[in-house]
């Protein structure tokens, strides 16, 4: 008998989507297999075209993602958060994910708001942050309800520096804090002194030393076009930002050498943003997060706008619904451990990092950063794959950022609810595991697919419009 690679003359692929026994012959031969995960589409799902009140959904999502594609995030400034986040307050802590009550949030999550309570002067150990947490003093909020996001716990306290990233095109603008690293750091949960002393370095050091550079800088720094370089350069700016980290270094140089007021203060702020290669990944979020707000509030679009995790739930919301969040309890994250840590020490999934997949980059770029797979787990193969699966259940391509192994095809751009129910395809997910305990911190990396809860529910409501 032919083997398949004579029959057609040259190296084939198979793509298997049914039982890993199916493609067994193929394997044989050493036919490199695909193993899609896919399962058929839940019963009853049909394509839905119009809403009750006579609006053209395709037509309503060509229209969210022109607004997305059309953004320009810009670094303009930074202040702290209770000076320019609107509606801020001094008892007010930001979180990330969908709304959760200190009785739901999990350890990570409970972590971080004492350890912040503790960096803001209110509390002065754990024990009293616990109690002030739980008293119902602190009022709790997701960071997207205030323009703002944040990796793993999210949390955002009153005194924290953050990041300002205007929208060029249509004036809105997203915050988010500046990120300090891996490991036992406070989005993680991680408690300690050394916790501490870093944020308080980053608000009275690395802050004004960046600030300063910034408004020096009459036009900002166009972190669009830092996003689409890097992904030239193997990043996918979620779980893998090197090369975004040193564009922005090398972006902000001359500013800081023009702007430098003690040599010693200098090469420390260099020192830590060179020696972070995660840097750039809170403000790839903000730029997602200012790129995608522009979309919210466009009737009959089932494209989604926020997708984030709390460690308890994961949630959604849609262009067409903004202020309705469709939620699901947070998967299990499987992935690479650091030595001494295993599955059993992880928390369910966590952050607002995945505005980054929101918005057509992070895991939907994938196959831009093989590398990445060194980091989650995984094959370079596995990577590509991704990606082009997720093109299954978009609305569109984003031709601003382009993946070169693709012939430089724009990256999924829109998840639509609808596809995903039609396909049974859901997103796809890189991302950080923090440890199910308070104060421990970060425990590895991993990969995890969205719960099909959210868009089942959401779907239903798209219905009712």
């Amino acid at each position: 008998m032919a083997k398949i690679s004579d029959l057609f003359g040259k190296p084939i692929a198979v793509v298997n989507v049914g039982l890993g026994s199916m493609a067994q012959p193929m394997r044989d031969q050493n036919v490199p297999v695909v193993e899609l995960e896919w399962k058929p589409p839940a019963e009853g799902i049909k394509r839905l075209h119009m809403t009750k009140t006579g609006i053209d959904m395709d037509v309503a999502n060509e229209e969210a993602i022109k607004r997305i594609k059309a953004a320009r995030p810009v670094l303009v400034s930074m202040g702290k958060a209770i000076d320019v986040i609107p509606g801020y307050h001094g008892k007010l802590f930001l979180h990330a994910g969908p709304p959760v009550t200190w009785e739901r949030m999990c350890g990570p999550q409970r972590g971080a708001v004492m350890g912040a309570l503790i960096y803001e002067g209110m509390a002065k150990d754990e024990v009293e942050a616990e109690k002030i947490a739980s008293s119902g003093e602190i009022e709790f909020a997701p960071c997207h309800h205030y323009h703002t996001v944040g990796p793993m716990a999210g949390v955002v306290s009153p005194s924290m520096p953050v990041f300002i990233i205007e929208n060029k095109t249509f004036g809105n603008k997203a915050y988010s804090t500046m990120n300090e690293g891996l490991g036992k750091v406070l989005r993680y949960g991680g408690m300690g002194p050394e916790v501490y002393e870093r944020l308080s370095w980053m608000e009275k050091v690395l802050y004004p030393t960046l600030n300063r550079a910034l408004a020096s800088i009459p036009d900002g720094v166009d972190i669009k076009a830092l996003i689409a370089q890097a992904m030239h350069m193997g990043d996918e700016c979620h779980n893998r930002n090197r090369a975004a980290t040193s564009l922005f270094l090398r972006a902000m140089l001359p500013a800081l050498a023009r702007t430098n007021q003690d040599n010693e203060v200098l090469a420390k702020v260099l020192e830590f943003i060179d020696r972070n290669d995660h840097f750039f990944l809170n403000l790839s979020m903000a730029a997602g997060k200012a790129a995608l707000e522009p979309a919210e509030g466009i009737e009959g679009s089932t494209v989604m706008t926020v997708m984030a995790r709390n460690g308890t739930d994961f949630g959604i919301r849609l262009a067409s619904m903004p202020d309705r969040w469709f939620t699901a309890p947070a998967g299990e994250v499987k992935g690479l451990y650091f030595p001494g840590f295993t599955e059993d020490d992880a928390n369910p999934d966590i952050g607002d990092s995945t505005i980054t997949e929101t918005a057509g980059y992070g895991g939907f770029a994938m196959a831009a950063a093989p590398a990445i797979t060194q980091f989650v787990g995984g094959t370079p193969q596995m990577a590509l794959d991704a990606t082009q699966e997720m093109y299954e259940i978009t609305f569109g391509e984003h031709e601003g950022f382009t993946i070169p192994i693709l012939n430089f095809r724009g990256t999924p751009l829109g998840v639509d609810v609808r596809k995903v129910m039609e396909t049974g395809i859901l997103p796809q997910i890189n991302t950080g595991i923090a440890h199910k305990k308070p104060g421990v911190g970060m425990v590895g990396a991993g990969i995890l697919r969205a719960p099909e809860k959210c868009f089942r529910d959401a779907y239903e409501a798209l219905k009712e419009l």
